[in-house]
């Protein structure tokens, strides 16, 4: 791949141009998006075109970019997370349909949580995993049940580079927690990401007794019931294991 003068080359520079659309948003002007890109105004102006004519990106009236519905389109259908989404989605309606709050879906990239599918109806609580969006392990319910079922290797290098940037969790608190999870078989998180909310989340795991992903629920402090919230979550967690086996 050709470099540019900087030594980037095109495949660093065109994902770079589709990482500078911030989450949640869909368009922005050619000269923000190189901008936030790094990238001078007529490289940035060159790969949107080229990434237009493929649908990538879209090239508007006025020098707005949007991200093209082809780009979409190759992700979800391509998926490694397609197969799991669709096992849980009927597990997780049940679950919703019960509890009337969020309920959520992630999987383990590197040392973070990444929600993979969420459902949530008018009048649940406060719930800040978003589809595609993305949480430190350690301040994550899912993410704790996720890390607990990791390899005894895994979560040495994870607890090797530790770092809570806020500084008011250490290695030790999260090893605790990890020790806690596996022995317990979920994770219970109270007000950590809202002072309100309670996180509670199993790991489901696939025929071979790996820790695929992990199903969780948010709900208010207040109707916390954790004797019927954790059976309800194994239980699913184990029908999305088999409906993948």
């Amino acid at each position: 791949m050709a470099n540019s003068a900087s030594g980037d080359s095109v495949v660093d520079r065109v994902v770079r141009v589709i990482e500078a659309f911030p989450e949640g948003v869909t368009t922005l002007q050619l000269t923000e998006l190189a901008d936030r890109a790094g990238l001078p105004l007529s490289s940035a102006h060159r790969l949107v075109r080229q990434l237009s004519h493929h649908g990538l990106l879209d090239l508007g009236a006025g020098g707005t970019v949007r991200l093209g519905l082809r780009l979409w389109e190759l992700v979800n259908r391509n998926s490694p997370t397609l197969a799991l989404r669709t096992a849980a989605m009927p597990f997780m309606e049940d679950i919703q349909q019960v509890l009337n709050q969020n309920v959520n879906l992630a999987v383990l990239d590197g040392w973070e949580a990444l929600f993979v599918e969420r459902l949530s109806r008018r009048g649940s609580v406060a719930n800040r995993a978003q589809i595609a969006g993305r949480m430190p392990v350690h301040i994550s319910s899912a993410g704790l049940a996720l890390m607990s079922h990791q390899s005894r290797e895994l979560q040495a290098e994870y607890l090797r580079h530790f770092n809570d940037p806020a500084g008011k969790v250490s290695a030790d608190v999260v090893r605790h927690l990890l020790a806690e999870a596996a022995q317990q078989g979920y994770v219970q998180l109270a007000g950590v990401v809202d002072p309100d909310t309670w996180g509670i989340a199993v790991p489901v795991m696939n025929g071979k007794r790996k820790t695929i992903a992990a199903l969780g629920v948010v709900v208010p402090l207040a109707e916390m019931r954790l004797q019927a919230l954790v059976p309800a979550l194994q239980t699913a967690a184990r029908g999305i294991g088999r409906q993948l086996a």
